[in-house]
């Protein structure tokens, strides 16, 4: 049995939720440091980083086949070309598509854009805003689709606020929170720029939690090295006494130490409590490198 073939048999038994099957972004696998595959059932996306001959496409979908009897449809996203296109590789995608995680449900769009609507990678970052939100009110910065405002609600949040720049990404949160039949009426969405908008924050603060995700790197709306000293800076102000900022760090430009310096010079009110990562199905060599969340308090 070859590698790519023992990490899916390993991870075959999580097949009734979404998961990563096989995770070679980490450079743990020689061979295999272009390839990342997801199960949302019914369909496996598959994400390449260099181009891969049609001969070797061919055997990764017989082995899916063979591997995952349930498996309706492959796409494939090719990351490695322009606008990273998607093409379907194998059967049909249902009309409806969704990541089901921890009993919550999250739309996707497989074959339209880079970014999926969700991030699979998170899931221990979603659970913690699950169990620790309960009362309490919580903003949600670089909102995406909202998947965080989500898990908030799950765990009985009195009030969440969703920022984010694109109204398109805001309108996939709002359904996705439908999806989970959840009342909307305490869940608001602003589509503002950040940098131009902590007076109207500072107004709606202050928040128990506050949650920062932002891209690793987005042009001239948010650059790591440029923008998260100006951001660390200000979440002092929309904090209430006590209360806690998750840290997503995703990004190759802005290491472990270095997001620790940035807290000490810029937030010194907050301690570190915790430092999260993406768990087993993610293996790193380097473990400053991948998904890491810190949390700390205030």
């Amino acid at each position: 049995m070859d590698i790519l073939e023992k990490e899916i048999e390993l991870r075959s038994k999580k097949l009734d939720q979404s998961c990563r099957l096989f995770h070679g972004r980490g450079q743990c696998f020689a061979g295999f440091e272009d390839l990342l595959i997801d199960w949302f059932e019914p369909v496996v996306l598959v994400t390449l980083y260099r181009c891969r001959s049609v001969l070797w496409l061919e055997g990764l979908v017989s082995q899916l086949q063979k591997q995952i009897p349930t498996l309706e449809a492959i796409v494939l996203q090719q990351r490695y070309l322009k606008n990273s296109p998607s093409e379907l590789l194998f059967g049909q995608l249902p009309e409806e598509l969704v990541a089901y995680e921890a009993g919550l449900k999250y739309q996707l769009s497989l074959n339209s854009a880079q970014n999926i609507g969700f991030f699979p990678d998170m899931a221990m970052a979603r659970d913690y805003v699950r169990s620790h939100a309960q009362e309490k009110k919580v903003l949600n910065l670089f909102a995406y689709t909202c998947s965080f405002s989500v898990a908030a609600v799950a765990g009985q949040a009195n009030q969440v606020v969703n920022l984010d720049m694109s109204r398109n990404s805001l309108t996939c949160g709002k359904l996705n929170h439908q999806l989970n039949m959840f009342d909307q009426r305490n869940v608001s969405y602003l589509s503002v720029e950040l940098f131009r908008s902590f007076s109207k924050l500072k107004k709606l603060s202050p928040f128990d939690l506050i949650v920062c995700d932002p891209p690793g790197d987005q042009g001239q709306s948010f650059r790591a090295e440029r923008d998260w000293p100006r951001l660390v800076k200000k979440l002092p102000g929309l904090l209430a006494p006590g209360g806690l900022i998750m840290a997503c760090v995703s990004s190759p430009h802005l290491s472990s130490s270095t997001l620790k310096e940035l807290f000490k010079k810029e937030c010194p009110q907050a301690h570190l409590k915790d430092i999260l990562t993406a768990g087993e199905d993610f293996p790193e060599r380097d473990q400053d490198k991948g998904c890491r969340v810190f949390i700390y308090q205030f």
